[in-house]
């Protein structure tokens, strides 16, 4: 499915997403897709009602992957003598 595709267009539809739709599309996430993730789940959440357990993990999952996004993450032991990469939200780089 493209970022421009709807999941479905057919309101019953939107009904079938779970949990687990949402947690399939941010297994994985890294830094460098977590933006176009984060689209999808939002065009694949916005027909869903408030309180639909999917849309409640959904908003969770766009938020983390914001964070994601613009923050990057940090894994693994920093080497001695090496500086850790810088991040993009760093306000030294601005």
């Amino acid at each position: 499915m493209s970022e421009s595709q709807k999941p479905s267009s057919n309101p019953s539809q939107a009904l079938d997403i779970s949990v687990d739709d949402v947690r399939q599309l941010v297994h994985a996430s890294t830094p460098h897709f977590s933006l176009q993730l984060r689209n999808r789940i939002r065009r694949l959440i916005e027909d869903l009602p408030a309180g639909h357990p999917a849309r409640l993990e959904g908003q969770s999952q766009i938020a983390r992957l914001d964070q994601l996004g613009y923050d990057g993450e940090i894994r693994g032991q920093q080497s001695e003598g090496l500086e850790p990469l810088a991040c993009v939200t760093d306000p030294k780089l601005r």
